[in-house]
C-alpha cells in the first residue's frame, strides 16, 4: 500500500497513476490530517509526502507516521529541494528518502523497488529472530524441566470436621529468571508442544513427595487439558505414579473444554482403571459445569473461590453452594471448598456440608521440600 499526500491535485493524480500502472494499491490525501487518519486505519508500506502543505507540513506528517507505523518507508517530496531541507528530514529520522519535484518515473521506480527490497529484508530478519527466539525458548524450557529450578509447592486440604490435613494439592513453581511463574512455564510448554514433558517432570516430583508424605495423606495433581487428548502418553506418565495410585487425585479444570480433547474418554477410563481418582477443579468458574460433572462423574468436586469468597455475606452464593453440596451427597461425591480466607467463610461452607476446605485461612502454598523438611524435623523431635 502506497500513500500519496500532496495539496496539488494534479501531482496526486499523476503519482497515483504511475504507481497504479506499476501494480501498486494507492491511497491519496490532500493534507496531513487526512493522511494520518488514513494511516490509523490502513497499513502503509510507502508514504510520499509533500514538504509544504497547509496545516501540517510534510516533515511533521512523516514524523507522526514514523511513530504510528515504524516499518513504513517515508519519502519527503519538495518542489525546491535544498540541502537544509534534506538534512532536516534525514537527521530527524522522519524521512528515509528525499525526492525533488517534478518526480520522474525512474526516480519513483527506484524508491519503490528499494522499499520492497527493504521490506523483504525486514520480514526475513524478523522471521530469523523469531526462529532464534523460539529455539532459545524451547531450550530454556527443556533445561528448566530437567533442573532443580522446577519445583512443586503444596497447599493443605483440611477435613471440615476437625481441621486435620487430609491431602495436599501440588502447585507448579519455577526459579528460572525468565520462566518465573507457573503460567509462563505452562504457556511455554503449550507453545513448544512440550506439555507432555512438563507433565512427566511434575509426575516425577509428585512421586518424590508421595514417598515422603505419611501414607494416609492424598495428593491432588493438576492435569493439563492437552493431556486428556493424548491417552497413550498419559498412560505412560501414570506408570510413574502407579504405586501411589490410591492416594492420587487428578484435577481436571472445569474451564477446559472436553470437546477439544479428542480421546478424553479413553484418558479418563485409563486414570480410573489404574486406581486413581478424578476431581473437577474450579467448579463454578466456567460455563460447562453440569456437562463436565455428568461426563466425568468425579469423586471430588472443588468449588471455585469465586463462589466461596464472601459466602457469609452474599445469600445467593450461600444458596448456590448449599445446592452443590446437596447434589454431591446425591451422587456420592465429596466437596472441597477452595479459596477460604476467613473463619466466617469456613463456618458457612461447613454448615452447608462441605467435606474438605482449602485456602489461606489454613495455609498458603509452600515449597514441598520445605514442608516435608519441617514435618521430618517435628517427627524427629
Amino acid at each position: 500500500m502506497v500513500l500519496v499526500v500532496d495539496d496539488d491535485e494534479s501531482v496526486r493524480r499523476a503519482l497515483a497513476l504511475m504507481l497504479q500502472h506499476a501494480g501498486h494499491e494507492v491511497l491519496t490525501a490532500p493534507d496531513g490530517e487526512s493522511a494520518l487518519e488514513l494511516a490509523r486505519e490502513r497499513l502503509v508500506d510507502l508514504a510520499l509526502v509533500d514538504r509544504r502543505m497547509e496545516g501540517l507540513d510534510g516533515i511533521t506528517v512523516l514524523a507522526r507516521l514514523r511513530e504510528m507505523q515504524p516499518m513504513c518507508t517515508r519519502v519527503l517530496l519538495s518542489g525546491s529541494l535544498d540541502l537544509d531541507t534534506a538534512l532536516e528530514a534525514v537527521n530527524l529520522g522522519c524521512a528515509t528518502h528525499v525526492l525533488e519535484k517534478p518526480i520522474g518515473l525512474s526516480d519513483l521506480t527506484a524508491v519503490v523497488e528499494d522499499t520492497m527490497r527493504s521490506r523483504v529484508r525486514m520480514i526475513e530478519a524478523y522471521h530469523d529472530l523469531e526462529r532464534i527466539h523460539r529455539s532459545a525458548g524451547r531450550m530454556r524450557l527443556m533445561t528448566l524441566l530437567g533442573s532443580d529450578d522446577l519445583k512443586l509447592a503444596i497447599q493443605p486440604i483440611v477435613d471440615s470436621r476437625d481441621g486435620t490435613i487430609s491431602a495436599y494439592e501440588c502447585l507448579l513453581r519455577s526459579a528460572d529468571p525468565v520462566l518465573s511463574g507457573p503460567l509462563s512455564v505452562l504457556h511455554a510448554a503449550e507453545e513448544h508442544g512440550l506439555v507432555g514433558r512438563l507433565a512427566e517432570a511434575v509426575a516425577l516430583r509428585a512421586s518424590t513427595i508421595l514417598n515422603a508424605l505419611p501414607g494416609h495423606l492424598r495428593l491432588f495433581v493438576n492435569l493439563h487439558p492437552a493431556e486428556l487428548g493424548d491417552p497413550e502418553g498419559l498412560d505412560e506418565r501414570l506408570r510413574m505414579l502407579q504405586r501411589h495410585a490410591s492416594r492420587v487425585t487428578f484435577e481436571i479444570t472445569e474451564r477446559s473444554s472436553l470437546a477439544d480433547a479428542r480421546g478424553w474418554e479413553r484418558s479418563v477410563e485409563t486414570i480410573l482403571r489404574r486406581g486413581f481418582t478424578v476431581a473437577v477443579d474450579d467448579l463454578g468458574s466456567g460455563y460447562s459445569s453440569l456437562s463436565v460433572l455428568a461426563e466425568l462423574q468425579p469423586r471430588y468436586i472443588k468449588i471455585d473461590m469465586s463462589i466461596v469468597r464472601d459466602i457469609d455475606r452474599v445469600p445467593r452464593k450461600h444458596r448456590l453452594f448449599d445446592l452443590l453440596c446437596r447434589f454431591a451427597d446425591a451422587t456420592d461425591t465429596l466437596v472441597v471448598a477452595e479459596g477460604i480466607e476467613t473463619q466466617a467463610e469456613a463456618d458457612v461452607v461447613r454448615s452447608c456440608g462441605a467435606h474438605f476446605m482449602q485456602g489461606y485461612l489454613f495455609a498458603r502454598p509452600e515449597l514441598a521440600d520445605v514442608v516435608l523438611g519441617r514435618q521430618n524435623g517435628e517427627r524427629a523431635a
